[in-house]
């Protein structure tokens, strides 16, 4: 044993000492260096990743929070008793990836879930990580006490047309947020559950849920608690079916992604199908029943698929509505285009004479989501359909957010697409 231990001490400490190489003369010295530089670069990679699972998986504290909150009857929601009583939903394995938005997949009575915990961002837990945390008098401060039902829903309307645009529709969805929010559906709305779905449209990804929750693409809400809510699982939460862990992305290049996207993306016809239906999304939300949304950040990891290979948007907080970039840009101050993005990459057109943000975006929807369909429907593309292909995706990249283009030659692109990809795979199994 004492032999053993010195020997793993030699490794790890002492990679070019001479003692090493008399009791291991075949091995050269570079390579014990590149032993010694891989465990030292892997230790380093694991301690990070650890180092920031406690910051990123507080579920625990999410859950004490907010089952403390409705056993003083401060919140309420369909999920409450489940969670706090019965223990029927469960939180499973952490699939944060900000501190900021907490998400967990889970169980509840035996059905797959993924469980979001809204607004982590006003918690403060600087001494007492396990400590229920006072956030009521922020999160839960709306309706106050005496608001009438006529006056709740008057706050509900302005509210949306603040985010949504005036819409003839807002009606329709004011009652069906009012139906939510009745929990015991005693037609009547109590403080408890008000205070509930409001704070929960405070938060981007809910409301846009509910605004698109008649469009087959995106997740089913299940279920809510206080600013806790409860979504379906998609199967597979990214377009390729797999993601190189989190903690690894930063080591390996870029040319080691793409291979290992390639070995685990599905069959081409498989992924045709999926990209009709990322498609169809963008075609749902460029004048949808309650506006015009954009996509904000265009990534693998925000889009996946079902067992059937139906797209499902995954993540909608990187959606906004126009509303929401039309009052960013309003007035805001610009030397170039860059100083008029909102999120990643939402970009409008910088009036360089009046050194101010113009409404129209660079980029569409559109435009971006062909971009990050080329290596995802090109790779093992077939032969007869590769160059016409290639040519459509280029025509979809120039697209640009111009009112005069957005219409007409829009709409005319993304169907030709759409059609050039479903009469190949239609009429076989994978359609």
């Amino acid at each position: 044993m004492r032999r053993l231990r010195r020997s793993v001490h030699l490794v790890l400490f002492c990679p070019l000492s001479k003692g090493l190489q008399s009791r291991l003369p075949g091995i050269k010295v570079k390579y014990l260096f590149l032993v010694w530089l891989g465990i030292f670069v892997g230790s380093w990679v694991v301690y990070m990743h650890y180092s920031s699972y406690s910051e990123l998986c507080r579920g625990h504290v999410c859950q004490m929070f907010i089952c403390d909150q409705y056993k003083k009857g401060i919140i309420s929601g369909s999920a409450c008793k489940d969670l706090c009583e019965d223990r029927a939903l469960l939180f499973q394995q952490c699939l944060s990836s900000s501190p900021t938005h907490q998400v967990y997949s889970g169980v509840w009575r035996d059905r797959d879930v993924i469980i979001k915990c809204g607004r982590e961002e006003t918690l403060k837990i600087e001494n007492n990580p396990d400590s229920v945390p006072r956030r009521e008098l922020v999160l839960f401060d709306k309706p106050a006490r005496g608001t009438s039902m006529d006056e709740f829903k008057e706050m509900l309307l302005s509210f949306l047309k603040s985010t949504l645009g005036d819409q003839t529709s807002l009606a329709g969805l004011v009652s069906r947020i009012i139906n939510m929010a009745d929990v015991n559906k005693d037609g009547k709305v109590s403080l408890a559950e008000a205070k509930s779905i409001w704070a929960l449209l405070q938060l981007n990804e809910f409301l846009l849920i509910l605004s698109l929750h008649e469009k087959e693409h995106t997740s089913k809400l299940l279920g809510h608690c206080g600013d806790l809510y409860v979504t379906e699982k998609i199967t597979h939460n990214s377009l390729y079916g797999t993601e190189v862990p989190r903690f690894l992305q930063p080591v390996l290049p870029s040319p080691v992604h793409r291979l290992i996207h390639q070995w685990f993306a599905p069959a081409w016809p498989r992924r045709a199908k999926i990209a009709i239906g990322l498609l169809e999304f963008v075609e749902e939300i460029f004048h949808g029943t309650y506006g015009s949304f954009f996509i904000c950040e265009t990534s693998f990891e925000n889009i996946g698929y079902n067992e059937k290979y139906d797209f499902k948007i995954v993540d909608l907080r990187n959606v906004a509505t126009d509303m929401t970039i039309k009052a960013f840009l309003k007035g805001r101050h610009c030397e170039q285009n860059i100083d008029c993005t909102y999120a990643k990459d939402c970009t409008a057109t910088c009036d360089k004479l009046l050194k101010q943000c113009k409404a129209d975006m660079i980029q569409p929807n559109l435009a971006k989501v062909c971009g990050l369909l080329q290596d995802y429907l090109l790779y093992g593309t077939p032969s007869d359909l590769k160059q016409e292909l290639q040519k459509q995706l280029r025509t979809c990249m120039t697209l640009s957010g111009l009112a005069s283009q957005m219409e007409v030659h829009h709409s005319l692109v993304l169907n030709n697409l759409k059609t050039l990809l479903w009469k190949k795979i239609s009429n076989t199994k994978y359609s």
